[in-house]
């Protein structure tokens, strides 16, 4: 397994490291009380959401080479693929004739 095999699982782990700092500094607002505690039971619940909110943009902007080659690991593994599945077919279809030659 080569050092680019673990492109998808690196972005995955920047991505939701930087979720859980944005989380943490969105609870350190909304304990010092900078940013609204949200409703009832749901202070949690709106932590979470105001640090998916930051977090997205972020992920977006910071981590575009980290996405850039997950897409290129990810295309790379879809045209082999599609490589074996033509190879198999066309073995397939070389046998089927062989048969029908026989026949």
């Amino acid at each position: 397994m080569s050092l680019k095999a673990s492109a998808t699982i690196r972005y995955t782990a920047m991505r939701l490291g930087i979720f859980v700092g944005c989380f943490i500094a969105v609870l350190g607002l909304v304990k010092l009380g900078w940013v609204p505690a949200g409703i009832g039971d749901a202070n949690l619940a709106w932590v979470a959401l105001l640090a998916l909110l930051l977090s997205a943009p972020l992920s977006f902007v910071l981590l575009r080479k980290q996405r850039d080659d997950m897409s290129e690991q990810i295309a790379g593994r879809v045209e082999g693929a599609k490589e074996k599945l033509a190879a198999n077919r066309s073995q397939e279809d070389a046998v089927d004739d062989a048969a029908r030659a026989t026949s």
